[in-house]
C-alpha cells in the first residue's frame, strides 16, 4: 500500500508501465468535473470508476482484496477513512473471480483519505474502504483499476 498527494504521483510512474497514463487523467484539469461513471482508458487493463456515495458509519464496511487489479483510490470531495491491513493476517472468503472481489474479515488500522490524496492498493493489501470520519458524509471518489499482468 502507498499513500500521497497527487503532487508527488510522479514518484510512482514506474512501479507499473500503465500507471503515468492513469496519474495523467486523474491530474487533467476536467477530471474533477466528470460525473459517476466508467470510463475506460485501455479496455480492461485501465479504467476508472468515479462514483457518489455517504461514508458509512463504524461497523457497516465490508473488507476487500482483488486478485486481477490494482486500485489506485483518489477522494475527489469529501473525506474518508479507509481500513487497511497486510492480506496475510485477514481470513479469507470465497474468491469471486467474475468480480475480481475477495471478501475478508479481521483487524485493521485506519487511514485518512482527503481530496488530492491518493493510495495505491495492491493485491496483498487487504482494504475497506467508504468509511465515516465522525459521521457519515457525502463523497466522490475515483477509483482507478490498473490490470495487474
Amino acid at each position: 500500500m502507498i499513500t500521497d498527494s497527487l503532487e508527488n504521483a510522479a514518484t510512482y510512474l514506474a512501479l507499473h508501465p500503465r500507471f503515468e497514463r492513469a496519474f495523467n487523467f486523474i491530474q487533467s484539469p476536467e477530471f474533477s468535473t466528470l460525473p459517476a461513471g466508467k470510463y475506460e482508458l485501455d479496455g480492461k487493463q485501465l479504467y476508472v470508476g468515479i462514483d457518489e456515495y455517504t461514508t458509512k458509519a463504524d461497523g457497516n464496511g465490508k473488507w476487500e482484496s482483488h486478485r486481477k487489479y490494482i486500485d489506485i483510490q483518489l477522494v475527489i470531495e469529501g473525506t474518508e477513512r479507509v481500513c487497511l491491513a497486510p492480506l496475510g493476517k485477514m481470513q479469507q472468503g470465497e474468491y469471486d473471480p467474475t468480480k475480481d472481489f475477495l471478501p475478508l474479515s479481521g483487524q485493521g488500522e485506519f487511514l485518512t483519505l482527503r481530496p488530492g490524496e491518493f493510495m495505491i492498493l495492491f493485491p496483498q493489501d487487504a482494504h475497506m474502504p467508504s468509511m465515516a470520519v465522525g459521521s457519515p458524509m457525502p463523497v466522490k471518489k475515483a477509483v482507478v483499476k490498473v490490470a495487474v499482468e
